[in-house]
């Protein structure tokens, strides 16, 4: 029986990913923008030594909570440092969906705040010792989809940013000639809340301004899509989906691949 069992642990040890022996340091790191004191959550795995690329992540709407840092936990799981950043100040986490609305239009407002705080972010993650800063990126969710569109829009000088089901309009499409950085859009095909004419303007300001972008659509979807918190009713306009939360997650993996070589230099 001994025997039998030493046996199943060796099976075990062997087929566990090493990933599953990953050691996450989490951290929650206070910064500031002026005045307004923030606090975002640092995670990478310190048994990688060197430095990697660094992953920004831009909460929805609701502020930095669970769901941004599980997000980031799985970016550090792959082998990236990553900062969820804080939109909305320390302490400020809206209690439902009024309160979120209130905070997300202080920024949807004034794009030139949303983007300078979300610079302050950047930098801070570019400054980690265990970052290339020459290879960093950029994700976000809902209200942070179109948050990083806006960094990618002031001309940030990184490699690529990722909006899953984010809002795609702008009060100066014109910005988008500033682009440097890759851009992908994953977008549900059913979300009432990104009407076609935003899709439309956006494709539009992308190919006008000749950025290197790719628009994945996945049919069925609907708003937040990749949240399993949004509940099951895409009547609603929002509803987790699962295979569009699988394959937009894929498609962002693979983006990162080309971005970000295996050399250390950034991918063509």
């Amino acid at each position: 029986m001994k025997s039998t069992l030493s046996v199943l642990v060796i099976v075990i040890l062997w087929v566990l990913p090493f990933d599953a022996y990953a050691e996450l340091h989490k951290e929650a790191l206070q910064y500031k923008h002026g005045d307004v004191a923030l606090e975002g959550y640092l995670v990478y795995d310190d048994t990688i030594k060197g430095s990697r690329p660094g992953i920004l992540v831009v909460h929805d709407w609701m502020g930095l909570g669970l769901y941004a840092k599980m997000r980031a936990d799985q970016l550090a799981e792959l082998g990236y440092v990553a900062f969820a950043i804080d939109m909305y100040g320390k302490g400020i986490r809206p209690k439902d969906s009024k309160e979120a609305s209130a905070q997300a239009s202080i920024y949807k407002e004034d794009r030139g705040l949303m983007r300078s705080r979300t610079q302050v972010g950047l930098d801070v993650l570019m400054r980690q010792p265990s970052v290339d800063a020459k290879r960093v990126a950029a994700i976000g969710y809902c209200f942070g989809g179109g948050t990083v569109l806006e960094l990618a829009r002031s001309g940030a000088d990184i490699a690529g940013v990722v909006s899953f089901h984010g809002n795609l309009d702008t009060p100066r499409p014109e910005d988008a000639e500033n682009i440097k950085t890759k851009v992908l859009v994953l977008h549900g095909a059913d979300d009432p809340f990104v009407p076609e004419k935003d899709v439309a303007a956006f494709q539009r300001e992308m190919r006008q301004a000749k950025v290197d972008w790719q628009m994945v659509v996945y049919g069925g979807a609907v708003h937040s899509f990749s949240n399993p918190n949004s509940g099951d009713d895409p009547s609603a306009g929002a509803a987790y989906d699962e295979r569009a939360d699988k394959r937009s997650w894929e498609a962002m993996r693979v983006f990162f691949e080309e971005l970000f070589d295996h050399t250390g230099e950034e991918g063509n």
